[in-house]
């Protein structure tokens, strides 16, 4: 009974572990994507000249202020969900560390 009780633990910490890294991933998309707006938003601010949007394989010239506008609206919504992946990852680890104490403690009473 203890021993079925110590292996769904073991399990569900190696599950929480591999959610753990798949919000790790997420979190690594998302401030990639940052970086990749703030870097489009830094250019169009250097530039009097026209702007262009990539769409697929087209390129279609864009008006500057709609375009900052867009992408400012889209890095706002990337931090909202970068900032709810921290949570859910900052969750997520707290239950990782508190399973990790409880397997510790089974496996050392075992011991004695």
């Amino acid at each position: 009974m203890a021993s079925e009780i110590d292996q769904n633990k073991i399990q569900e910490f190696q599950m929480l572990e591999q959610q753990h890294q798949a919000f790790l991933m997420q979190k690594q998309q998302t401030q990639i994507e940052s970086n990749e707006i703030n870097n489009a938003l830094e250019e169009i601010k250097k530039t009097d000249d026209e702007v262009y949007r990539v769409i697929g394989e087209v390129m279609l010239k864009s008006d500057k202020e709609a375009l900052t506008k867009e992408l400012e609206e889209k890095k706002k919504m990337i931090d909202l969900r970068n900032q709810a992946i921290e949570k859910q990852e900052k969750f997520i680890e707290e239950k990782i560390e508190k399973l990790r104490e409880e397997i510790t403690k089974s496996a050392c009473k075992k011991q004695k």
